[in-house]
């Protein structure tokens, strides 16, 4: 029998297959990484086996791993998958509700605020899947590493494009209050950490007007 993934972890089978990392794969491998992905989310890395995946893709673990070849793999691939998501997704909602250079920046944080009520239960899956990947070499981790700098690559953008002084040191710090954010959610404490976040950055930026 065939066990129904749960839309609430990061993303539904749909949402992952409409990916750009899953466009290449069959209709079967794109139904594998829908489920690692919501499993691995909901439940760890560590705690799902590629058992579980399969019975929940409706496939054998032969197909599998005839497709990602490896667990490792294909946790990389799921972070993959994510990470695109959410790059679409915020620049996204930047793009439609930011007014003027200044206010696509705070923007972010409105952004991430609506991201982690709708998509987010478990807090992010980025530092989720680094605490369970300690080992350097894992090819998760080298994914995870390249979210965080698009992210404070994005936000410098932002910066500058509103022309305040000191555009990296002022994203670096806004990335340190966006993952700030992000952590404080995960725990509850305090609610609504995003909206803390936005008024906290709003006088960064008065600052370095």
């Amino acid at each position: 029998m065939t066990t129904t993934v749960g839309a609430t972890a990061a993303g539904s089978a749909g949402d992952v297959a409409a990916a750009g990392v899953a466009s290449t794969l069959t209709p079967a491998g794109q139904r594998v990484l829908a489920a690692a992905c919501d499993l691995f989310y909901a439940e760890g890395i560590h705690a799902v086996g590629v058992d579980a995946i399969a019975a929940a893709a409706g496939v054998t673990k032969k197909t599998l791993y005839d497709r990602f070849g490896s667990k490792d793999a294909l946790v990389a691939l799921c972070l993959r998958a994510r990470d695109e998501r959410w790059r679409a997704w915020l620049t996204s909602y930047v793009d439609t509700h930011g007014s003027s250079p200044r206010d696509r920046i705070l923007t972010v944080f409105d952004g991430l605020d609506a991201w982690m009520a709708e998509q987010n239960p478990r807090g992010c899956g980025f530092v989720n899947a680094l605490a369970e990947l300690p080992a350097p070499e894992h090819p998760g981790r080298a994914v995870i590493r390249e979210q965080k700098e698009w992210l404070l690559g994005y936000l410098t953008s932002l910066v500058k494009a509103a022309g305040l002084r000191r555009p990296a040191r002022v994203a670096s710090a806004l990335m340190v209050l966006q993952e700030g954010a992000t952590i404080a959610h995960a725990t509850g404490v305090p609610a609504r950490p995003a909206r803390q976040a936005r008024e906290v950055a709003a006088l960064l930026l008065d600052q370095a007007g």
